[in-house]
């Protein structure tokens, strides 16, 4: 097959698909009708402060694996219903920030900057339409360029990276992310490292059980699910509640500020808006690209590189179109963009792509890395087809987010009043729910609850999340390279040093641990993206 007829045979998976519905005569994909609903789910989910497109996206994934079943037919619809939360949530989560000066998620922190005092002087309407066309336009630029990186990147990998150097890239992969999320990089080499150990427990290629301490319930070692979910989304809903114990007292009032005439967005406005959009997409796409950084850090950029640039009436920080539009631009174009390492190395770059991850190894027939943009001619390459099939997925969501996507997120705003007290324990109830789903056994249950107490222990002394989930993870693939690649070189204690390119990877893990230990202060930290 050439090129063209895997981009086509990709798009006909998605919209040719087994059929959900008829509507006048026209058949409706079940992929395309998951990939809305995960969307208009994701922008409500967005908009409600205390949730984000993670928790959806961890609660449905066991109960979509069980109704579609592990056969590769599901993995479209499933993974297409992530991506459409995934897109969704990061439009909705400007909703709280502009109308109530509450950030759902550490991006939208700079979204309240010049969008709630844009609501105080009653142009609520115009910054949610500034936010809108910036995060639509910022998440469509990154799609684009994964669509046309991924599978070069893809292709120099699997050419010129054996075992050993495979194995080397993912330790700086493990090294990047746990350098540069939270305040101190140490914490997040201890979060790392013990991820790598949660995993190791009874699994590997050995025939006993390694450090089960001889017991029989951890003689199956810890599932993936359990881990991820409870580190992730049990572990904040036992912070969330500990701080609604703490502040009982304090409630917020939310008064409503009336709107003036002016909050339509005119052409030429969004003409003037262009540059900081241009600006911040590209700045948001490049750090989306590497992994772990994700959409903090890129917010935080875009919105001071657009400063630099403004030369407004209005100064940045005190209600100007242009700060709103830098900051949704950045962070909007790491979500597609996070998607590079994931589809091209196999490396989940945020809390979103890990859930994808957790998707195709669950349901089978798809393993994000290199291998998946292997063009074969005599035979079909089924893994190649899905990957065009979620580009096809991920551009469907764009037009629903040009398209209804900025009405839908000005309708949800009363989202934002729904307390924590309501939401903790319906997430609580649902986790649980997912997990026994899945595993359909109490003892996944109490793993869930072990990792999340876990997962709040870490949150209390300020250890990083991500490195953990993410070296969990790829503890399995590591082992595997690093087992390969010491049969390969004939028992070599010292195969990580016999290629060039593995001794770089190696050397460059190194740099950037002891880059960040000495360079990152306190003020210009990366908190750790759990939601």
């Amino acid at each position: 097959m050439t090129v063209m007829e895997y981009v086509w045979a990709g798009v006909m998976a998605v919209f040719a698909g087994p059929e959900a519905f008829s509507l006048f005569g026209i058949g409706i994909s079940i992929t395309i009708l998951m990939v809305a609903t995960g969307f208009l789910l994701g922008i409500v989910i967005g908009a409600t402060p205390g949730l984000g497109g993670p928790f959806v996206m961890a609660v449905s994934l066991p109960i979509l694996i069980s109704f579609f079943g592990f056969t590769p037919d599901a993995l479209l619809p499933v993974m297409g219903f992530l991506i459409g939360v995934m897109k969704g949530a990061t439009v909705g989560g400007a909703v709280p920030a502009i109308l109530f000066n509450t950030p759902g998620t550490p991006d939208a922190l700079m979204t309240t900057l010049d969008g709630y005092p844009m609501t105080k002087k009653g142009q609520a309407g115009k910054a949610l339409r500034t936010a809108h066309f910036a995060s639509a336009s910022g998440d469509t630029f990154s799609d684009l360029v994964l669509f046309t990186t991924a599978p070069f990147l893809a292709i120099v990998v699997e050419g010129y990276l054996g075992f050993a150097e495979k194995a080397a890239l993912i330790i700086l992969s493990l090294s990047f992310v746990a350098a540069v999320v939270g305040a101190s990089p140490m914490k997040g080499l201890i979060a790392a490292f013990f991820g790598i150990l949660m995993a190791s427990v009874a699994t590997g290629e050995d025939f006993y059980p390694r450090m089960s301490l001889g017991t029989d319930f951890m003689a199956n070692g810890f599932p993936l699910i359990t881990a991820v979910l409870g580190v992730l989304i049990m572990g904040e809903v036992m912070h969330s509640i500990e701080e609604m114990w703490r502040d009982r007292r304090t409630e917020r009032i939310n008064t409503q500020t009336p709107a003036s005439s002016d909050n339509s967005l005119t052409m030429k406005e969004r003409r003037r808006l262009m540059p900081y959009i241009g600006i911040s997409a590209l700045v948001g796409t490049v750090i989306g690209a590497l992994p772990g950084i994700g959409s903090t850090l890129a917010a935080t950029l875009g919105y001071a590189t657009g400063q630099k640039i403004h030369k407004g009436p209005v100064p940045f920080g005190e209600g100007t179109p242009e700060g709103v539009a830098a900051t949704e631009a950045a962070n909007s174009s790491v979500s597609g963009a996070n998607l590079i390492p994931v589809l091209s190395l196999g490396i989940p770059g945020n809390v979103g792509a890990v859930f994808l991850i957790l998707a195709a190894e669950s349901i089978g027939g798809f393993n994000p890395g290199p291998s998946v943009f292997r063009f074969t001619v005599d035979e079909v390459n089924p893994e190649l087809v899905i990957a065009f099939g979620l580009f096809t997925t991920m551009m469907f969501a764009n037009i629903l987010n040009w398209t209804i996507g900025g009405q839908f997120m000005r309708w949800v705003g009363v989202m934002s009043n729904v307390p924590k007290a309501v939401l903790m324990p319906m997430v609580l109830l649902l986790t649980i729910t997912a997990v026994y789903v899945q595993e359909t056994s109490m003892l996944s249950v109490y793993y869930l609850l072990a990792f999340g107490v876990l997962g709040y222990l870490m949150r209390k002394i300020k250890m990083p999340i991500l490195p953990f989930v993410i070296a969990f993870i790829l503890a399995g693939n590591l082992e595997t390279a690093m087992r390969q690649a010491f049969a390969v070189s004939g028992a070599d204690p010292f195969f990580l040093f016999r290629s060039g390119m593995s001794v770089t990877f190696l050397v460059l893990s190194v740099v950037v641990v002891v880059f960040f230990t000495r360079k990152q202060k306190p003020q210009t930290a990366i908190s750790s993206e759990v939601s």
